[in-house]
């Protein structure tokens, strides 16, 4: 990557669009590293921007008052000297001025832009979709309104088997409201985990009282057969004409980057839909960056350009960049991807991207809840995938940020210590 240099002047103006994670960890990582320009954050949510992960699991489970975690203190946006609008978005990149026109009507210049924009929710496209009682879980006032909501069920259809409607189903069943799960995939996590870790998630909620049912694709919501005010749903009616009565009804079908603004502005966007950036994450504009939800990139792990929706890599590309503009000229950006997920008592925790025709060997009890799955492609490790089981979990990230593998039949075999194995390598996580 070429040297920016940005550590130089204060005439330099840095713009960052979006105040989740991507966003706040460059701005902490720009000041703590000696950046002294204009620093300016746009953010679309009025309030203090907050972590995103407990949105599905501790609010929906403790209940609409449960206070959001910050991800900065109360002084720190002041302490770092910058400029927040709150509540405030971008409309439209005017990149031959290279100014940024907000929702406020303001025209912002910059010197480098850059685009933490996230992602929003999918929808399911169809009739009953604006009834009362149908949430998506994306921002906290989102989270408060689907847990307020859960105070008066008795019944939940959750449409959905990723990693949203599982912690949902999960936290709705702890405070005592029938669930049913539907979704068209027939195993949950069906393109994020194995088929051993996928059986495991869908005995264990059933067995927590979780009705799921998959394979059912949703065609229609229908409305409340009863009640006065504004229509409300009722039922989930699905392609084989099936119907679920329903309270409320949590939509979590995934979640598409935030690029509009991007490709309003004609920049380049992958096949995925991200903004399609460098192995540096500079976009088809030299002055553009993206980073975080938004961003299609260039990974090692993945063999080619991936969008990821995870904390870990929102904020390791937030601080290799912050440390690209600074003046480091470092490799292609090459962090190991991570992820985790608690659902109910059940920890699930990632590391590496697996592949569909990977070779699988078990470690640990399945019986037990408490194993991991190694993933092989063509004799390399690239995939961990851990149930209950977080020190398989370190030691598979050592493993892998390092580029090292373990023998398929050492893996498998509970008498090898993984610890210790991963724990002789220098690069050590």
């Amino acid at each position: 990557m070429s040297r920016c240099d940005l550590g130089a002047s204060s005439a330099d103006h840095i713009l960052v669009v979006g105040a989740g994670h991507a966003g706040v960890q460059l701005i902490d990582s720009l000041r703590a590293g000696g950046y002294d320009g204009r620093l300016t954050l746009l953010s679309r949510e009025a309030g203090p921007p907050y972590q995103r992960p407990p949105l599905s699991k501790d609010v929906i489970a403790g209940g609409p008052s449960a206070a959001p975690l910050l991800l900065r203190g109360a002084g720190f946006f002041d302490d770092a000297r910058v400029d927040v609008r709150w509540g405030v978005d971008a409309e439209r990149i005017a990149r031959d001025v290279r100014e940024v026109i907000t929702s406020t009507g303001e025209r912002l210049g910059y010197t480098t832009l850059i685009l933490a924009t996230g992602a929003d929710s999918r929808r399911l496209d169809v009739p009953g979709e604006d009834l009362a009682g149908v949430f998506s879980l994306r921002t906290l006032d989102d989270a408060r309104a689907a847990s307020a909501a859960l105070d008066g069920a008795r019944r939940a259809v959750v449409v959905g088997a990723g990693f949203i409607g599982l912690e949902f189903a999960a936290g709705a069943r702890a405070r005592g409201v029938e669930v049913t799960l539907v979704s068209p995939t027939e195993r949950p996590l069906r393109r994020v985990v194995s088929p051993a870790v996928s059986a495991y998630l869908a005995k264990r909620h059933t067995l927590d009282g979780v009705r799921l049912e998959l394979g059912e694709r949703v065609a229609r919501l229908r409305e409340s057969d009863g009640g006065a005010g504004r229509r409300r749903v009722g039922a989930v009616v699905t392609a084989s004409g099936r119907e679920f009565p329903a309270d409320l009804v949590l939509v979590g079908v995934g979640a598409k980057p935030a690029s509009g603004l991007a490709s309003a502005a004609g920049l380049e966007l992958a096949p995925d839909g991200g903004v399609a950036v460098d192995a540096s994450l500079r976009s088809s504009d030299p002055a553009i960056f993206a980073i975080g939800d938004c961003s299609s990139f260039l990974s090692v792990h993945a063999g080619g350009r991936v969008r990821l929706e995870s904390v870990q890599n929102a904020t390791d590309q937030a601080r290799y960049l912050a440390s690209a503009l600074l003046g480091a000229d470092p490799a292609p950006y090459g962090e190991l991807p991570w992820f985790w997920s608690h659902q109910g008592a059940t920890k699930v925790q990632l590391a590496g991207l697996g592949r569909a025709d990977a070779i699988r060997v078990v470690r640990g009890d399945v019986g037990a809840g408490r194993f991991s799955v190694f993933s092989y492609d063509g004799g390399d490790l690239v995939c961990v995938e851990s149930v209950n089981s977080p020190a398989d979990h370190l030691a598979a990230r050592r493993l892998l940020a390092a580029g090292r593998s373990v023998d398929p039949t050492e893996a498998a075999d509970p008498g090898f210590d993984l610890k210790a194995y991963s724990r002789a390598i220098p690069e050590a996580v």
